[in-house]
């Protein structure tokens, strides 16, 4: 069945390459002895089919890139090798940032910043950081009261949204290094147009950091507007952390690896320039039928600072 899929893929078949993106999603490991198919096929893309390929497909698609056999598709192999998470593709990738392969004239960032697609990057002390974690739950939105206080948007003065309220960050957000309740209130309107930063203390604080700047192209006359009626409950864990969806109901989840609409975005923690690590995502059609979009959060904990942002296609 894998193999006729494959095939499909190859032959531009969107469903069939949909299928196999959601068996990478629930068992990476399913689609492991059909990698070298599929680099015959040239089935390059979704790159996440990759998830956890072996040395000797990364070694193959490394001699590929460095004997620059095909510079056009250096986007989606390199892709290819971040998904993978090898250290071979590790290895190759921070080579290639000081010796560029073939086609490297024509990207937009250096080898490096593609691991981000993958969740990973490398720390400023040269070592190998994970940005997302190894557990994911299902987030479930139902229906709350907030309760009533002053706090509002001072762009937009829209009421601030709880995006997330955790008592325990628990396992889902172990990566983070996170200690207590987590809470985080944003301007859920706001937040569409531009990425917003939190102040969050670990017995639940969490308050409108004054370093966001707003944009331009927000309008001095937009707003207010009431945030979702809904608060996220933590539901059942994921079979595994690459199952949240940005086009499926049911795909807002705590924990686990995103699923981006556009291209990767990690924000850099505005306290010290790292990036942050990633929390959980909620997509907009788990608020209500016509939703659309996914909110992201993140998280940096040794600045104490949270942030959301969205993305829509």
């Amino acid at each position: 069945m894998i193999e006729d899929l494959i095939r499909k893929t190859a032959a531009d078949d969107d469903d069939a390459a949909e299928e196999l993106t959601a068996i990478a999603a629930a068992d990476p490991q399913r689609l492991a002895p059909h990698h070298h198919l599929m680099l015959d096929l040239d089935v390059l893309w979704p790159a996440a089919l990759y998830r956890g390929a072996g040395a000797d497909v990364v070694a193959r698609v490394v001699e590929r890139v460095d004997g620059g056999q095909t510079p056009d598709a250096l986007n989606h192999l390199l892709l290819v090798l971040a998904h993978s998470g090898h250290p071979l593709a590790e290895q190759a990738m921070r080579r290639w940032e000081t010796a560029p392969p073939p086609g490297s004239d024509a990207l937009h960032v250096g080898p490096l910043r593609y691991a981000e697609e993958a969740g990973w990057t490398v720390a400023p002390d040269g070592t190998r950081r994970s940005l997302c974690g190894d557990v994911a739950y299902e987030w479930h939105l139902r229906p709350s009261t907030p309760e009533p206080d002053d706090a509002a948007c001072p762009w937009c003065t829209s009421p601030l949204w709880t995006a997330a309220d955790l008592p325990d960050a628990g396992d889902a957000l172990a990566h983070t290094g996170w200690a207590g309740r987590l809470a985080v209130r944003t301007c859920h309107f706001c937040s569409c147009y531009t990425t917003l930063f939190t102040a969050v203390t670990p017995d639940g604080g969490s308050t409108w950091w004054p370093g966001n700047v707003r944009p331009d192209y927000i309008g001095r006359d937009a707003g207010p507007e009431d945030p979702p009626a809904l608060l996220p409950v933590v539901g059942p864990r994921r079979q595994s952390p690459f199952q949240a969806s940005a086009w499926h109901d049911g795909g807002s989840t705590l924990g686990g690896h995103p699923e981006w609409i556009q291209d990767a975005d990690h924000p850099a923690c505005p306290g010290c320039g790292l990036l942050m690590d990633y929390v959980g995502q909620l997509y907009g059609g788990d608020f209500d039928e016509y939703g659309e979009g996914a909110y992201y959060l993140h998280l940096h904990a040794p600045c104490g600072l949270a942030a959301v942002n969205y993305q829509q296609s």
